[in-house]
């Protein structure tokens, strides 16, 4: 396994994303009419989905007509790209009552993302994470932050403009290093008190202004763990919608010295062999257990644990 040739949950765009086109308003307005569109739906950030009759978890694609008449105006829209079936949107629902028992009756239901998305074909997770994150970039940027006015979408929603005193607002990432801490035949684990009960993991952390993804790195170790990092490795990357998240996945060798966890942000850290990383991964450690396959981190550690470097 190599840095770039693994896929993680929530990549693999399959669309164009068109975002040389999506600006212009006529190009925009005719594939938001095109009758091929069809639309995922978030209501309260959870995706409808439905089961084929093979019983697959899928995203259930609503109409793109449909989809515009219950959004009501192009606020709560998103256009993700095209396929070669034909334009794709996203539509955000918000409220209390549950749009699968009213207007989508019989249409799918509402899941929990975070519940559903190891079911869900690698292509509908990636679509599903990327509206998820644009519509709670929405909800949290409704207003200018340069003058507090109301601000509108632009660019099939992936701008807000303020027609104020326009300001123009994009979507953030916000970049963070997750990272297995190894030295020689040992690797460190760490344990948050509100994690699953006997889940154990790679250290992460956000990166802050002014600093590099190794700087990051070196740092979150020594304040997780109090150890110094050597050398760091990148392995890989993965979009993580909860809510706008690029995990950047590190190897960090660190050097001798005894490792104490900093129990403002961890309940303990351990060491573990490769042997003994290999029975956590596999559910082989009584009560122990690592993150599901669906999170970066659960692949750091197997890809240590098996003889990566």
């Amino acid at each position: 396994m190599t840095a770039d040739t693994h896929q993680h949950t929530f990549s693999g765009n399959r669309l164009d994303r068109a975002g040389d086109r999506r600006g212009d308003p006529d190009w925009l307005a005719a594939q938001l009419r095109d009758p091929r569109a069809t639309a995922l739906a978030l209501w309260n950030g959870q995706p409808l989905v439905t089961e084929t009759q093979d019983g697959e978890v899928v995203a259930a694609r609503l109409d793109g007509g449909l989809a515009l008449e219950l959004a009501g105006s192009l606020e709560p829209v998103v256009f993700l790209g095209l396929s070669d079936e034909g334009p794709v949107l996203a539509i955000d629902l918000e409220g209390v009552a549950d749009p699968a028992q009213g207007l989508l009756l019989g249409r799918g239901r509402f899941a929990d993302l975070r519940a559903t998305v190891a079911a869900l074909p690698a292509s509908d997770a990636n679509l599903i994470g990327t509206a998820r994150s644009l519509f709670d970039w929405r909800r949290h940027h409704r207003f200018c932050s340069a003058c507090g006015r109301p601000c509108q979408a632009a660019d099939g929603g992936w701008r807000r403009v303020c027609p104020s005193c326009h300001a123009q607002h994009f979507p953030r990432v916000n970049p963070c290093v997750i990272m297995l801490p190894v030295r020689g035949d040992q690797c460190l684990l760490g344990r948050q008190a509100a994690w699953v009960k006997g889940r154990f993991s790679t250290l992460a952390g956000y990166v802050e202004p002014g600093e590099s993804i190794e700087e990051a790195c070196a740092r979150e170790v020594l304040e997780e763990s109090g150890l110094t990092v050597t050398t760091v490795h990148y392995h890989s990357s993965q979009p993580w919608p909860f809510p706008s998240n690029l995990m950047i996945g590190l190897i960090a060798e660190v050097g001798d010295g005894e490792a104490v966890a900093d129990l403002a942000e961890l309940e303990m850290v351990r060491w573990f062999t490769r042997a003994q990383a290999r029975a956590l991964l596999e559910g082989q450690l009584e009560g122990l257990g690592t993150p599901p396959k669906t999170a970066i981190s659960h692949h750091l550690i197997r890809y240590w644990a098996y003889g990566g470097t």
